[in-house]
């Protein structure tokens, strides 16, 4: 096992099917191309780690108060996209109620665990949950790398934005075919 791991960050069908509550055209444009990284960095024995955005039915929940209801529990919307294939074995599956894979979950003793030190990262959205987990991960002093053609917000000025913020202060921000070099050469 190498001592990086993927994080797909909330891929779930209300954020990349048309008829989710919150899906925006842009998830379902990077779904190809996290599924080509998904498949790549399974070449490369890469720990892989879903999160689910999911909030509990008929419980309050404060992110909800001033957003869409989104993500519901029990209603396939909090489900992982089908066109991303979790191995039951190998996978991680974690759920999450905030932005940051790291707040309210067991995300930083899994990867301490497998040793993992740097953190690949796509998914959605950009501005929301990539940024806050990326900001976590450079406070908890992991080497992060996002894929710039694999995260997407409903804004592209928006996202360009946020992956230059990150460029510059808390990771390095790729394209896939860039990640799949570094791979390639054992560089990751």
């Amino acid at each position: 096992m190498t001592k990086t791991a993927l994080l797909i960050v909330d891929m779930v069908k209300d954020f990349t099917d048309p008829s989710g509550l919150v899906f925006y055209p842009q998830n379902r444009e990077v779904l190809p191309r996290i599924k080509k990284v998904l498949d790549k960095c399974r070449e490369h024995d890469v720990l892989t780690i879903f999160f689910r955005h999911s909030y509990r039915k008929d419980k309050f929940d404060q992110n909800l108060v001033s957003m869409r209801p989104n993500c519901i529990s029990g209603t396939g919307g909090d489900e992982i996209d089908s066109m991303l294939d979790v191995d039951p074995v190998k996978d991680y599956v974690i759920k999450k109620r905030r932005y940051s894979g790291f707040f309210g979950t067991d995300l930083d003793l899994i990867l301490r665990e497998n040793g993992i030190e740097h953190l690949i990262i796509v998914g959605t959205k950009t501005n929301c949950c990539i940024r806050a987990t990326v900001t976590d991960a450079y406070y908890l002093t992991y080497k992060v790398h996002v894929v710039s053609d694999c995260v997407a917000t409903n804004d592209e000025v928006v996202n360009q934005v946020h992956l230059t913020d990150i460029r510059k202060y808390f990771g390095q921000v790729h394209t896939s075919e860039e990640l799949f070099e570094m791979l390639d050469k054992g560089e990751l």
